[in-house]
């Protein structure tokens, strides 16, 4: 086994790479960026060296840099993570000849199928069932318009060197093709600096279904069961179970036989996935094969019992794989999700700043958190935006979904916005809780599982009152019980006046709508008022994380966590209010820019520019195109009209905030 290991990745898969190797005795050795030098995984490895300026290309993806490091740090190994230089050929040629072991597949391995258009190629000729397309290497406009209108609609438009979702487009009609070529293309180019495309005829209703495929040195390759991944938004993976509630043993049989096949097909050695679009008949086609890490393997961990890293570690250092096929057995369900600082109800847009708050449920032999971040750290724009991996284990699938609502109700994010209340609807929603998810659900039915502008009910909104009210009067009596006469009534939270009883507001804020709530009453027993609606409350306490109170009568438990400056509440349907704590009097309001102008939402670099000054465009025409986070946002206009400037050129890397259009009056 080796005793040194450099991990040339960041964020929660290095931080992973660096448990395993302790838990063995071996010394890591990180690397990191400039935006990366206070970045937990530089603080859990045994030693960490910087490579380069913020940006991939200046760091993470400078295979130079990493080898250099390990070459100076005795380094005998490299675990590449997932993303970054993980399937890269060149990289683990270099790897080789400078005596470092690449834990990861040969490279030729990667180069066969690092690309998809030549590992279908490959498939092709090993008699592996594909769907319709082109995965040629002319790569001419026109020949590509052709190969579509031959393929037929719709299609997808796939980066050849591509995965995670990048560089894909569906097309309609034909009338679409050359625009989504032209956008797959440069974000392609800007994700993994290759613009080459394939084209597959686009299955409707597919599943995505893969397999987990293990190879040694020695010429033994297996599979580790399947996970699904059906639950897609913009081809980007949201919930991943094993098993899956699609499968049945006979075909779970073949896809695995098959998976195996393909890997044995390029000698594979060491972790990788195989991937199927499975039609809704059941008839599966090969999609792609990716020779690293997945960021889902610990499903497949949960349900094995096995440390999937720690095989890559031994079969990197020569040994044989620990089990055979026939010893694979899976108990339970396991799914898992992944929480990001994004803002559903804003496309999705990433996020990025500082966790002031990051608080997420105790690991325990049902939950279990895969991390890079903690409270106080900085989600920057320079990475992928996940701030953690949520996953779930028990014994079977409706246990499990139960297991992950519990979850993330515990989770809170505070600083950039996240994807938990999506996720938590997610987890309710019965297209999931009864298997029948396929891939463009979500993007076909979004409104369903977000919050949007609906306000929040009156009996959130006495709920959310009620534990502020407790809140408060126990942090008074916390705060006078050393002082000189804590039985005074002048030390009492409950606004308490000589002759009358005492009336309090509770100022709440949700969506940036202000709420006030009347209160009169104390210790758990209060009147409430919000406009014409009024509820007598009795018997509130707090207590655990939960609220429990009699609201005209009626007895009810709800999960709540509050502080002196917000209020996270679910609601009797499992429904999530993060209302932040106002003022008790407002004093002034802000109005808006009344669509005059457009805005970067985030800092990210001006990819295209398709409006000049005087131009007279329609609502909703799209002016720019900027990329952020790995990916492109497309800035339309508010309202029709002429612009008046344009302040932004193509290239060129702005802040958020920064103004871009400017309309005419």
């Amino acid at each position: 086994m080796f005793e040194r290991v450099l991990i040339a990745n960041r964020g929660e898969i290095a931080c992973r790479v660096i448990r395993t190797c302790r838990r063995l005795g071996i010394h890591t050795i990180a690397v990191y960026s400039e935006a990366d030098k206070d970045a937990q995984h530089v603080r859990l490895a045994d030693e960490a060296w910087p490579i380069g300026g913020p940006r991939p290309a200046e760091s993470y993806l400078r295979g130079d840099a990493i080898l250099d490091v390990a070459k100076r740090t005795g380094a005998q190994a490299i675990h590449p993570g997932y993303g970054f230089l993980s399937e890269n050929t060149a990289f683990a040629r270099a790897c080789t000849q400078a005596g470092v072991t690449f834990i990861g597949p040969r490279p030729e391995s990667i180069e066969a199928m690092g690309s998809k258009a030549a590992a279908k190629a490959l498939m092709e000729k090993h008699n592996v069932p594909l769907v319709p397309g082109y995965h040629g290497d002319d790569q001419d406009t026109a020949v590509l318009a052709e190969q579509a209108r031959k393929t037929g609609f719709p299609l997808m438009i796939k980066a050849a060197a591509g995965g995670g979702g990048k560089g894909m487009r569906i097309v309609r009609t034909e009338k679409e093709f050359a625009d989504a070529l032209a956008s797959a293309q440069r974000e392609a180019a800007s994700s993994f600096g290759d613009t080459r495309v394939i084209l597959e005829r686009y299955v409707e209703h597919p599943r995505h279904i893969e397999f987990q495929v293990f190879g040694d040195a020695h010429g033994t390759v297996i599979h580790l069961n399947e996970r699904e991944c059906s639950a897609q938004r913009r081809y980007q993976k949201v919930l991943e179970e094993t098993p899956s509630p699609f499968l049945d043993a006979k075909r779970r049989q073949a896809m695995g036989e098959a998976a195996a096949a393909a890997a044995k097909a390029v000698n594979y050695v060491g972790a990788g996935t195989v991937e199927f679009i499975v039609g809704q008949d059941g008839t599966f086609y090969f999609m792609e094969m990716n020779t690293r890490l997945q960021v889902e393997h610990p499903v497949t961990e949960e349900t094995l019992g096995l440390d999937l890293v720690e095989w890559q570690l031994r079969i990197a250092a020569g040994e044989v794989l620990p089990l055979q096929q026939h010893q694979i057995q899976a108990r339970g369900h396991a799914i898992e999700v992944r929480l990001y600082a994004e803002d559903p109800d804003q496309n999705f847009l990433p996020g990025s700043g500082k966790l002031r708050t990051l608080r997420l449920p105790a690991p325990s032999r049902h939950v279990r958190l895969d991390g890079g971040v903690v409270e106080g750290d900085t989600v920057t724009i320079f990475y992928d935006p996940m701030i953690a991996k949520l996953i779930v284990h028990d014994s079977n699938r409706v246990q499990a979904l139960q297991r992950l609502r519990e979850a993330l109700a515990d989770c809170e994010i505070v600083g950039p916005k996240s994807n938990i209340a999506f996720l938590e609807r997610l987890a309710r929603h019965p297209i999931v809780v009864e298997g029948r998810i396929d891939t463009g659900y979500l993007d076909r039915h979004l409104d369903e599982f977000l919050t949007g502008d609906a306000a929040p009910s009156e009996h959130a909104l006495l709920a959310a009152a009620t534990a502020a009210l407790l809140h408060d009067e126990r942090a008074v009596v916390a705060a006078t019980a050393h002082g000189s006469d804590p039985h005074s009534p002048w030390s009492r939270a409950d606004a308490w006046r000589i002759g009358h009883a005492g009336k309090r507001i509770v100022a709440l804020s949700l969506r940036e709508q202000r709420y006030e709530i009347e209160a009169h009453g104390h210790d758990g027993n209060y009147s409430l008022r919000h406009h014409s609606a009024q509820c007598e409350v009795h018997g509130a306490r707090l207590q655990d994380d939960a609220l429990s109170a009699r609201f005209d009568g009626q007895g009810v438990r709800l999960a709540v966590h509050v502080d002196q400056d917000r209020i996270t509440l679910h609601d009797a349907n499992g429904q999530r209010y993060a209302f932040a704590r106002a003022a008790a009097f407002a004093w002034a309001s802000k109005e808006g820019s009344g669509g005059n102008q457009i805005v970067a939402p985030m800092p990210g670099r001006v990819v295209l520019v398709k409006a000049n000054a005087g131009d007279t465009v329609e609502e909703g025409q799209e002016l720019l195109v900027m990329e952020a986070m790995k990916m492109e946002l497309a800035l339309k206009a508010p309202r029709a009209g002429t612009i008046e400037s344009v302040g932004a050129t193509q290239g060129e890397f702005v802040e958020a905030d920064a103004v871009l259009v400017r309309f005419a009056s």
